[in-house]
């Protein structure tokens, strides 16, 4: 974008109110166009095809959709989209997540006027931002990637590994499904998929093998 077109914004949470509240917000920003709201997956995907924004406010809870997964889908088909996810939840799983989908933005919906303004500017010049009491965990977990070594099973996707690792502390479907932000049959299909390419025939073998390979340790 350049120094003298508004900021494109595009809407994206299941919750009617809290996108008409947010789109007044936004929509008194001299600097900021709203240009489409989106209640689920599918309708952001759709708008940001038709109205090619600079930033989607993304919600991590889109109902039977999840946001993280919507990001990572935005993110794959236009890398330069900038994506801050606004969200209730500020869990460690749901922020890093988020950074992993490709966000370059997290904010939490009791953020100030100010401090949505803030972020929706950075996101739209590039930079990463993280809410006030998430930019410490959001540093730390980033210099961690940075220095972290060679991943087990390098044939899976982050985010199959971050099921892998979940199943094989114990967890079922679907407490994985509310640690990942993510629908019980979206998590049932990652597991599928993952016993296929590790050739595993079911669960429990896929236990032994991801704790051979140091995923599974307990949390502290």
């Amino acid at each position: 974008m350049n120094g003298t077109e508004p900021i494109r914004v595009l809407v994206v949470d299941d919750h009617p109110v809290f996108r008409i509240g947010m789109g007044a917000l936004l929509r008194s920003l001299p600097d900021v166009e709203v240009v489409g709201e989106a209640a689920d997956r599918a309708e952001a995907l759709a708008a940001v095809e038709e109205h090619a924004p600079h930033v989607v406010l993304m919600d991590l809870d889109l109902g039977d959709d999840s946001g993280v997964e919507t990001t990572r889908e935005l993110c794959r088909r236009d890398p330069t989209l900038g994506v801050l996810v606004i969200t209730m939840l500020g869990d460690d799983d749901s922020l890093f997540a988020s950074i992993r989908a490709g966000a370059r933005g997290f904010l939490l919906k009791g953020a100030s006027p100010d401090d949505v303004a803030r972020a929706v500017r950075s996101v739209a010049n590039g930079d990463f931002l993280l809410g006030p009491q998430l930019a410490q965990r959001g540093a730390l977990y980033l210099s961690g990637a940075r220095t972290r070594g060679t991943l087990p099973f390098p044939e899976l996707t982050d985010r199959e590994r971050e099921v892998v690792d979940l199943v094989a502390r114990g967890y079922d479907n679907a407490t994985i499904a509310r640690r990942l932000v993510l629908s019980s049959k979206t998590v049932r299909n990652y597991v599928y998929g993952v016993l296929a390419k590790l050739d595993v025939p079911d669960r429990g073998q896929l236990i032994v093998r991801a704790r051979e390979a140091g995923l599974g340790a307990e949390e502290s």
